[in-house]
């Protein structure tokens, strides 16, 4: 008989998700056999900034996620740029590259380190690592709590670190803004940025990277589960020169029938379907630049805050792996495994390119376009696609009357996590769940490593919730 297990909250993510697989077969061969993912909280950034001066979309919309927040604020600017009709100079395009560089190794590190290893690998017999499944632990694998867990802690915080120097603050730097940049590249904050660079390269190598290797040598199996559904996209990101025709890892899609071949990206083809959403259906396939986001619960059949985002109709997995894989970087396969150690390698090449540009770097040179000043974004449209650590990240703005009329995000997670889409066609990590075989249905460590292995971010996908009963209030003062 078919057993059904719901994993609600799914733990070491950022946000909130429930996955339910439902699990058939005999006593030693288990598998999954259906799989439903959902956010389980509404997001409602986009109702905000309706009717907010468009500088204060960056700032906002950086507080959609703490962990990727860098991005957001990235695609917004670049969304007002595009609104605005001007290109930031070149320090204020390398700056921002930098500043999103190492949010990107600092987001790598946690993942594996913080988020995704215990799936694998038995954490200390105290609180918070306890309780835990105690599944198909493997042996050989110690050294990467004991000894490099210290070192991967220390090295996010100096990737925090490094991210503040030219971010002023890290989470949610304030320096992106349309036109430019606030901060300005001196040769004391180029130093820094490059001695904490130098510390995190040699770790990124000898460390990362080779603890992901031997956990993919000793769990080789997991190179063949949780391939999902082979489609794969990528927006690009790190703009290589002013006119942003040259990225270090560049847009482009494939089809899983045709893995090797990659086919330019049209922004044009991009939908989001709700009919397994909670949002009104006569949404239903818009692209965001004419999307709404208006809720609807209960509805039908409808299991998830998240919409079903499609490209040219179909799913598509994001992330680094569809990144490395579009750059011909990595292309041993689609699989939990292959998540990871591309994850590795792109954190590597991502660092090795950051020493590069603190070259280009001009001290003294413009880091602003003047030409957009407060009163300046009045009227227009613009997209700012880039990618988030997760993947293929996109923002969508309109401005009449000097304010925010229409305002649409488009967020890895919505990608990887989607619930199935009008025509019932599953998401991404609902596909990668099925076929995945399960040593325990009451313990289903396997199905978990499917879903860790996307690196979900559901703050990103989904946001306020209405808590039920009588508000706290608390009040906080002096006392004459």
């Amino acid at each position: 008989m078919a057993t059904i297990t719901v994993m609600d909250p799914v733990t070491r993510i950022e946000g909130h998700m429930k996955v339910q697989v439902t699990i058939d077969g005999t006593p030693g061969n288990l598998k999954v056999v259906n799989a439903r993912c959902t956010g389980t909280l509404f997001r409602g950034f986009e109702s905000i900034l309706v009717g907010r001066h468009p500088f204060d979309a960056p700032i906002l919309t950086e507080r959609i996620c703490g962990v990727c927040p860098v991005s957001h604020g990235m695609a917004s600017s670049l969304a007002l740029d595009s609104v605005a009709g001007v290109t930031p100079p070149a320090n204020a395009r390398i700056m921002r590259n930098l500043v999103l560089g190492a949010n990107f190794v600092q987001s790598h590190i946690l993942h594996f380190y913080l988020l995704a290893a215990f799936d694998f690998v038995k954490g200390p017999t105290s609180a918070p690592w306890t309780p835990a499944w105690d599944v198909d632990m493997r042996g050989g694998l110690d050294g990467i709590i004991s000894v490099s867990l210290p070192k991967a802690i220390e090295a996010r915080r100096r990737a925090h670190e490094m991210a503040s120097i030219f971010g002023g603050r890290v989470p949610s730097p304030h320096t992106y803004v349309p036109g430019g940049f606030t901060a300005v590249p001196t040769a004391e904050r180029i130093q820094a940025f490059r001695s904490q660079l130098n510390w995190l390269i040699p770790f990124i190598r000898d460390t990362y990277l080779s603890d992901v290797n031997l956990l993919a040598s000793v769990y080789d199996d997991y190179h063949a589960i949780g391939g999902g559904v082979g489609n794969l996209l990528a927006y690009g990101v790190f703009d290589l020169n002013d006119a942003a025709t040259v990225k270090l890892l560049g847009r482009g899609f494939v089809r899983k029938a045709a893995p090797n071949t990659v086919k330019p990206f049209r922004p044009a083809a991009v939908t989001e379907s709700v009919g397994y959403s909670w949002y009104e259906d006569s949404t239903e396939g818009l692209a965001p630049m004419s999307g709404a986001t208006a809720p609807v619960y209960p509805k039908g059949n409808a299991y998830s805050w998240l919409k079903a985002p499609r490209y040219n109709g179909l799913p598509m997995e994001t992330g680094a792996l569809a990144r490395m894989w579009v750059n011909g970087d990595y292309r041993r396969g689609i699989s939990v495994m292959d998540r990871h150690v591309a994850r590795a390698q792109e954190a590597l090449k991502v660092a090795g390119a950051m020493q590069g540009w603190l070259n280009e770097l001009v001290p003294g040179a413009p880091v602003f376009n003047t030409a957009v000043g407060l009163q300046s974004i009045t009227a227009g449209q613009g997209m700012g696609l880039t990618e988030a650590p997760r993947g293929a990240l996109g923002h969508w703005a309109k401005v009449a009357g000097g304010k925010i009329s229409h305002y649409q995000v488009i967020t890895p997670t919505c990608w990887n996590a989607s619930p199935r889409d009008a025509a019932g066609v599953k998401g991404p990590i609902e596909k990668a769940l099925i076929g995945t075989p399960i040593e325990n249905a009451d313990q289903p460590i396997e199905a978990l490593r499917v879903i860790h292995s996307f690196d979900p971010c559901l703050s990103c996908a989904v946001h306020v919730m209405r808590p039920g009963g009588k508000p706290v209030v608390v009040r906080a003062g002096l006392k004459g």
